[in-house]
């Protein structure tokens, strides 16, 4: 009888599925990608389009964070992500939805919550990267204003040549810690984590052996998927949006 097994590449990034069969097969399928056992899918959505930033009116903070509220938009894209991760996927449904402690994420996660009937738990050490001196809502004024510490951000690839920020390492520390325990909780599983920007750049990296700011632009209520085994993280998908054509 066929069966299936794992194969790591040497970088124990990347796996494929290849069928053993005792008798000699009439043709030979195209590899394709299988969970492996004990392993967890994690669905990684990004918060829906946060309300816009003011100079006069900065973000309220929670632990330093900006916490913005999710604009009209937002809240369109959130019922999107909803529509999408309601159904089973290749008959499988999600097992658990996880949100961070800022409010945009829990926004995000509600209408997906309540059409699945299911609490939303909360890993906080999946929070945004802390932007230091450009907390608040100043780091998209920066960006635009495109001076000398946005100049080298881009350069470096490294949040923390901002002034204040979190240190990269801390960053890497955090959310390893937050993904382990989220795999922990769910082999086998399929589970959707509504996070940030930042953070889904980061966690892509780290499964793809890059810079960080490579993967940083993922858009808001986009889906991107690693499966993570004990050893290994591996990109399925990145910044997917095809349920936010129209948006």
């Amino acid at each position: 009888m066929p069966r299936a097994l794992f194969f790591p590449m040497p970088d124990r990034r990347l796996g494929a599925v290849i069928e053993q069969v005792t008798d000699p097969p009439a043709g030979v399928r195209q590899l394709r990608f299988e969970r492996p056992p004990g392993a967890t899918s994690i669905l990684l959505v990004r918060h829906g389009e946060s309300v816009v930033a003011r100079a006069d009116q900065l973000f309220p903070l929670v632990d330093g964070h900006g916490d913005p509220e999710l604009d009209p938009r937002g809240v369109q894209q959130a019922e999107r992500i909803a529509q999408r991760l309601s159904r089973p996927r290749h008959g499988e449904k999600l097992s658990a939805v996880y949100v961070t402690n800022l409010q945009r994420t829990a926004q995000t996660a509600a209408p997906l919550a309540e059409v699945l009937g299911m609490e939303p738990e909360v890993e906080a050490d999946l929070r945004e990267v802390f932007l230091g001196e450009w907390e608040g809502g100043l780091y998209r004024m920066k960006i635009r204003e495109n001076g000398p510490i946005a100049r080298r951000l881009m350069e470096e690839g490294r949040w923390d040549v901002i002034p204040g920020a979190e240190p990269e390492e801390a960053l890497i520390g955090r959310i390893r810690a937050g993904i382990g325990r989220i795999a922990s909780a769910h082999p086998d599983e399929l589970v959707a984590v509504f996070t940030h920007g930042g953070v889904i750049g980061r966690i892509m990296a780290e499964a793809a052996g890059s810079r960080s700011l490579i993967f940083a632009w993922a858009a808001n209520g986009s889906i991107s998927e690693i499966v993570v085994t004990a050893d290994s993280w591996v990109i399925r998908s990145f910044n997917d949006t095809a349920h936010l054509e129209d948006l």
